[in-house]
């Protein structure tokens, strides 16, 4: 056997999510979106005694329990993790994932309750960011999604079936509308061209659509025609407002220099359990609007007694479960690093009548030294990286009595309640919800009460001296590899990132990846690329 060569096996195992382990000829190999049961075709990259390096090359023969796709562009869109398999088995794999990493962090599991699914499998998702592109290099023109793997490539996904059907009538008309114009869309490498994204919402409450075409200001758009194009389609929804986005920004994700409104409004009312939110192009707002008012609900059901209660939102983003916990609490306090989400969330407080909210722009480790009360609950929604050392050692300081943690990433979760669980919490709930079916998203809400000093022994933990890669409380390097690679099209290696981080100091050991040799050089990481890794240490608030 040697490298390059094609060699068929069956794959015996699979990690969450798509990871496949398979064996031949006595050696190892993991198998890259695989599924448990599958015959694939993989390439040989690299060999050696014991185990292999292969990269997938196709399915030979699907497993007995997959099912056909509802998506005819499955097989290269990137958008969903598990278009083949039945939902009630999507929802046991996301189980098990949380159960496993419980366990792995010495989490009683004993106290997890269920996961909870979504009744609506198809079109949940009220938004969608479309990228304009092409499929290869001087093809035809494409506006839809990232293809499997190929991240400079773009497929048109006519018949999407997380979002509403509205949305792919609306990427084909917009896509017609650029090719009989003869308008070249933006070319990433080259920094030329028009078109870059279309993002397109939708207001579950009133059947609101939202439309937002982003653009350099390199070529000319004919206004008039362009919204009567849209405003022409045969729709089930009521489109509202349509805009324009221009973004000459030369990095590759959806930036706002500047915003027009071309036609109707720039925002739609959406409600969650009975209160209002503004919705604009950019604003952060839960994808399922369904799902995330009864993940809400059932979040704030675990506080007992909220009445006269001060309660600290931390990472509340646009203070949505801050609002829903208002009209009981005495005074809600919440604290988000987006500024803009911060001032969104100001202004749907005063759409709702809600004058005991405070909202903070900054980051919670440093914002909660601004705030003089003392909270009697704290609610946690931290971003995919957890709550880092530093800002859990502060919110651990405040001795609460209650405490809710909401999770979009059960890895750093089950790492943070190690440690809360350490330092004298009980965890009384674990609660999965699948709110992204077809993705490998899960949500997960936790309710901790604070045990008596008696009843435990407490040992001091400094958290600045633990070896943060154990305690999976950040981002990993094939995480940052993604961003990176995402936003800015770059590739970086782990010896660049491991740099970048030594530079910040959140690093403790040699980066493993140095060559031994007395004169060995080790490449330096560009400028240009350490702007990105820092970029994706901020955004994973790392630094």
């Amino acid at each position: 056997m040697k490298k390059g060569d094609i060699i068929e096996v069956v794959i015996e195992a699979q990690r969450f999510p798509k990871e496949g382990t398979a064996h031949y000829d006595g050696r190892r190999m993991k198998v890259d979106d695989a599924l448990e049961g599958q015959t694939v075709n993989v390439k040989v990259l690299k060999c050696s005694d014991k185990k292999l390096k292969v990269k997938n090359a196709g399915v030979v023969n699907r497993a007995d329990y997959e099912i056909a796709p509802k998506c005819s562009f499955s097989e290269f869109c990137g958008g969903c993790t598990f278009p083949t398999v039945p939902y009630e088995m999507q929802v046991k794999m996301k189980e098990d994932y949380v159960l496993s990493l419980l366990e792995a962090n010495g989490i009683d599991c004993g106290v997890y309750v269920g996961i909870e699914g979504c009744e609506r499998t198809t079109e949940y998702r009220n938004k969608m960011e479309y990228t304009f592109g092409d499929c290869e290099k001087g093809g035809r023109p494409e506006l839809g999604m990232h293809r499997k793997g190929r991240y400079m490539d773009i497929i048109t996904v006519s018949d999407c079936v997380i979002a509403d059907s509205d949305f792919n009538i609306i990427t084909g008309a917009v896509l017609d509308f650029f090719t009989e114009e003869g308008i070249p869309h933006y070319n990433k490498k080259e920094k030329t061209g028009f078109q870059r994204n279309l993002i397109i919402r939708k207001g579950e409450k009133n059947s609101e659509l939202l439309i937002n075409l982003v653009t350099t200001t390199q070529y000319s758009l004919n206004e008039e025609k362009f919204v009567e194009r849209l405003l022409g389609l045969k729709l089930k929804n009521r489109v509202v407002g349509i805009t324009h986005t221009f973004n000459d920004n030369i990095a590759d994700f959806v930036y706002c220099e500047s915003i027009k409104t071309l036609w109707g409004q720039d925002y739609y009312i959406e409600e969650i359990n009975g209160l209002k939110f503004k919705v604009t192009p950019f604003s952060f707002f839960q994808t399922n609007t369904e799902a995330a008012g009864r993940l809400y609900e059932y979040a704030v059901g675990l506080i007992d007694e909220i009445d006269g209660k001060t309660v600290f939102d931390l990472y509340c983003g646009t203070g949505t479960i801050s609002q829903i916990m208002a009209p009981s609490a005495k005074k809600v306090v919440g604290i988000e690093i987006v500024e803009e989400a911060v001032e969104a969330a100001g202004i749907n407080a005063e759409i709702n009548g809600l004058d005991n909210c405070e909202f903070i722009a900054g980051d919670v480790f440093e914002a909660l030294d601004s705030v003089s009360e003392k909270p009697d609950v704290i609610v946690l929604d931290p971003p995919r990286a957890g709550i880092l050392p530093k800002a859990l050692r502060k919110i651990l300081d405040y001795k609460v009595d209650t405490m809710v943690y909401i999770s979009c990433n059960p890895l750093t979760m089950a790492a943070n309640l190690a440690v809360m669980q350490e330092e004298g919490y009980e965890i009384k709930t674990i609660k999965a919800f699948d709110n992204f079916p077809g993705t490998k998203h899960v949500e997960t809400v936790v309710s901790l009460v604070r045990k008596n000093p008696d009843d435990y022994i407490k040992v001091k933990l400094d958290l600045d001296d633990l070896d943060l890669t154990a305690l999976e409380s950040k981002a990993t390097y094939s995480e940052i590899k993604q961003y990176v690679l995402e936003k800015y099209g770059l590739k970086v290696s782990s010896l660049y990132i491991a740099q970048i981080k030594q530079k910040y100091d959140i690093i403790e050991r040699e980066h493993y990846n140095i060559s031994k040799k007395e004169d060995a050089r080790v490449p330096q990481c560009p400028k240009e690329k350490e702007d990105a890794i820092t970029d994706a240490l901020k955004h994973f608030k790392m630094i």
